[in-house]
């Protein structure tokens, strides 16, 4: 790290100055005692001697803390939460200053209002109703470019970057109907259109495609309720076409592989290997420590490494650094789309409709047998003694397990539960962690090459999960390993996994804490990684209908977020007019460097669009 005092010839006066923190420029070296000055929205001084203050001088006191770069959150379903609420705030108050939207084949790019609504609200777990009147109000877009330029106007919290989605624009080619019937392929001169489509948002600075052949995710709506999205059928062929515009232009594929056979895992790592040619930059989801297949986590390195040793490529995992525990209101959880009984009930969107279903014995018969598969490829264990009832209107059972009640009941697990579900509906909600309960493991997953940190799914499954803290709980487990005498990375390889790593590997002007780069920083107090990040809180959101969604609340970890030289969260409150008066974030175009929102832009931007 460059240490040096370094003003530029704009003089001396400094807009912001981060005084006396251990700095991490999150290239993986070793943090260093510095003041850190911010002028016009850049850092314009890293120095170990006291920074100058003057009158306008705004001091954010670092002594004891930690001062980065601000976190990039890779895996976000922020596209419709964006336009009613650009501030994200649940992300930005936990030190994510850049998020990437677009992510698991869905976008709202190309694609009308309620073909978006049906191909986000039931795969991400979002109101679609609210959904729709978000888009019906905002949309102005038809293209990529106009869509960054809407971007650009809001008053956005975090840099925001984007994938263009493979269902989006398969769809919108297509027509969300053919795009989603498996008899059904796309013309020559269609997939020629798919091509043109994807260029053009290259073209606009988005980083990438993502893509999806996990048949879990299913369609909303009444028009195609139920069928899998776009992306999951598509050819070899298609996808083939995709990684070529994409390996051209050095961009990302970021896909999810068929989560139940798992097979094309081999693809994505094939595609991305750079033999006689170019590599292509592929993002996999997931490295996960499954309860239902503690086997799995052994897997992850030796393809990383074949792909990326033998095959040459830039191939790369997303890694969870938490314990993955959702939440579930009745059967509303997504890995009852894992198997054909638990789809059957999601299909109806009626709760009475559905409680009929779930009363009659031979849909329970048909649940037990899924239920009791042993050998079934599966994510979710199924286990019901680690099923935790939350909350209830019988409050006797709220603490206790459902295999706790079923045998009190001396009823077969599943029965119990369609009970439970039957006699109290959305009212009755249970816990169940899915994946990285193993310490050991998840330490291991975490700094294994090929393993980056991503997969918050932060703005999705609203009633199912929270990791909107997930770089705090990253620097918490490494914080109190080292306390124990146990490290797994030091501060600084932390670090650099939630800044510089992603950054460099998505190819955005983000991640780094340097002189002359745009001033995206965080103030980190270690005093606060004390286990709070664990505890469940929930908010309601009164931009999408009102919905109570559940959040991470442990405020005293993050001291301070900086976005393009503004302070716009500080001692547990967010700056005057954020997300709503000035824009702080800026939109990343692959490969570009991007500079701070000039001031008086942002205040006009968010003036026109508040009018």
């Amino acid at each position: 790290m460059d240490t040096t005092h370094h003003t530029s010839p704009g003089g001396t006066d400094f807009d912001v100055v981060i005084r006396g923190g251990t700095v991490f420029d999150g290239t993986g070296a070793p943090g260093v005692r510095a003041d850190v000055g911010i002028r016009a929205g850049v850092v314009a001084a890293v120095s170990p001697d006291p920074l100058p203050v003057s009158a306008g001088t705004r001091v954010v006191e670092a002594e004891g803390r930690w001062v980065t770069p601000g976190f990039v959150d890779t895996h976000t379903h922020y596209d419709v939460e964006l336009l009613v609420s650009p501030g994200l705030g649940e992300s930005v108050r936990h030190g994510v200053t850049t998020v990437l939207v677009g992510n698991c084949s869905i976008s709202g790019v190309y694609s009308g209002t309620v073909d978006v609504a049906d191909l986000f609200s039931r795969v991400e777990a979002l109101p679609r109703d609210a959904v729709l009147a978000a888009l019906e109000q905002k949309k102005t877009w038809s293209d990529p470019a106009a869509w960054r330029r809407a971007v650009e106007d809001l008053p956005l919290g975090p840099n925001v970057a984007s994938f263009l989605g493979h269902s989006d624009v398969r769809g919108s080619v297509m027509g969300l109907g053919r795009a989603t019937d498996p008899k059904q392929s796309p013309s020559r001169e269609e997939l020629r259109e798919i091509d043109r489509r994807i260029t053009a948002a290259l073209d606009a600075g988005f980083i990438g495609v993502s893509t999806m052949t996990n048949p879990w995710d299913k369609m909303d709506g009444d028009r195609y309720r139920s069928r899998t999205l776009p992306s999951t059928h598509a050819s070899w062929k298609e996808f083939r076409r995709v990684s070529r515009l994409l390996r051209g232009r050095d961009r990302v594929l970021q896909g999810v592989p068929n989560l139940n056979t798992k097979v094309d895992v081999a693809f994505y790592a094939a595609t991305s290997t750079g033999l006689f040619r170019k590599p292509l930059r592929v993002s996999l989801l997931a490295a996960a420590d499954t309860l239902a297949e503690p086997w799995v986590n052994r897997i992850f390195r030796p393809i990383a490494w074949a792909s990326n040793t033998l095959g040459r490529g830039r191939f790369v995992w997303q890694h969870l650094p938490t314990t993955f525990k959702v939440w579930a209101d009745g059967i509303d959880l997504v890995v009852f789309e894992e198997f054909g009984s638990g789809r059957e009930a999601l299909h109806l969107k009626d709760e009475m409709a559905r409680t009929d279903l779930l009363e009659q014995e031979n849909y329970r018969r048909w649940f037990r047998q899924d239920f009791e598969k042993r050998f079934s490829p599966r994510v979710w264990h199924r286990d019901f003694d680690d099923a935790l009832i939350v909350a209830c209107p019988d409050e006797s059972l709220v603490g206790r397990t459902v295999g706790d009640v079923a045998r009190a009941r001396s009823l077969h697990p599943a029965d119990c539960f369609l009970d439970l579900v039957v006699e109290h509906g959305s009212d009755f909600r249970w816990t169940t962690t899915i994946a990285n309960a193993r310490e050991k493991v998840a330490n291991r997953l975490a700094r294994t090459p090929g393993v980056t940190i991503g997969f918050s799914d932060a703005g999705a499954h609203l009633r199912n999960m929270a990791f909107y803290n997930f770089g705090v709980r990253l620097l918490e487990r490494v914080y109190q390993a080292q306390r124990a005498g146990t490290p797994f990375l030091t501060t600084e390889e932390a670090v650099h996994k939630l800044t510089g790593e992603l950054a460099d590997f998505y190819r955005l002007d983000a991640g780094r804490l340097e002189v002359g780069r745009r001033a995206d920083v965080v103030v980190m107090d270690p005093s606060g990684l004390d286990g709070e990040s664990l505890e469940y809180h929930e908010e309601a959101m009164p931009e999408l209908g009102g919905i109570r969604r559940m959040v991470n609340r442990n405020d005293r970890a993050v001291a301070a977020t900086i976005i393009g030289g503004r302070v716009v969260w500080q001692d547990g409150e967010f700056a005057p007019g954020y997300g709503a008066e000035f824009a702080a974030g800026r939109f990343l175009p692959a490969g570009e460097a991007v500079g701070p929102r000039p001031v008086e832009a942002s205040r006009e931007a968010a003036q026109d669009l508040l009018s």
